[in-house]
């Protein structure tokens, strides 16, 4: 029991470590932040666009949604940061996982979003253009608000899974997190480091779990 209290609960090593988890939560958060609000809002982009049905978007957003959806995000990202450079575009560590989440995210969330558009009845979108709203006033005012009651719990998972996604920053060596927890294991010689990053990951994440599990039986409750 003494071994494991020492192993992965020396308080210690946490202290000793505490500069390098506290600069690898920072930029987690900082990869969380940017991340979900480019993937939600490209997401919903997609999705009013296919909502509308416009002839020459709508196959290619149904392309770009599949191809993405069918390419892995570690596959995405050592795209964006190792073969992009060859076509002169360059990136730092931080914008190509940024910009390999949200385009992989965001294929997921126009799906969603899109499914709740399509959840309100077209006479509802009839009804509005009738009265003299525009498109764009008919998406914001009449059926955003009764597609976000539908779509609020597949959005808060797929909120969960692109937090989770970001930890692939090691393979560009991005200090994140997970990746300044194995550094100061790999200094210490001790694995406090990656409890404590467990623990952090869990105090994020938790809170987003839980509201899953009470949207869900708000919706249970209203249907």
């Amino acid at each position: 029991m003494q071994d494991i209290i020492d192993n992965f609960f020396n308080f210690d090593i946490l202290i000793r470590s505490r500069v390098l988890l506290l600069g690898g939560l920072f930029m987690t958060l900082r990869l969380i932040s940017f991340s979900v609000l480019l993937a939600s809002g490209f997401g919903l982009v997609l999705a009013v666009f296919r909502h509308a049905r416009i002839r020459f978007f709508d196959p290619i957003i149904i392309l770009y949604i599949n191809l993405v959806r069918a390419i892995p995000g570690i596959v995405m990202l050592m795209l964006i940061f190792y073969v992009l450079p060859f076509t002169g575009i360059r990136m730092s560590p931080f914008w190509a996982l940024t910009s390999a989440v949200a385009f992989t995210g965001g294929a997921y969330y126009a799906e969603i979003f899109r499914g709740g558009l399509s959840a309100v009845p077209r006479g509802q979108t009839e009804a509005a253009r009738a009265s003299g709203l525009t498109f764009i006033q008919t998406t914001r005012y009449v059926i955003l608000p009764q597609a976000m009651r539908i779509i609020l719990p597949p959005l808060t998972t797929n909120t969960v899974e692109l937090i989770k996604a970001t930890s692939i920053a090691a393979v560009v060596a991005l200090p994140d997190l997970l990746w300044q927890a194995l550094q100061a294991q790999a200094t210490t010689m001790n694995s406090t480091p990656l409890t404590a990053a467990l623990i952090l990951y869990l105090i994020i994440l938790l809170p987003l779990v839980e509201l899953i599990r009470y949207l869900e039986g708000r919706m249970k409750t209203d249907y």
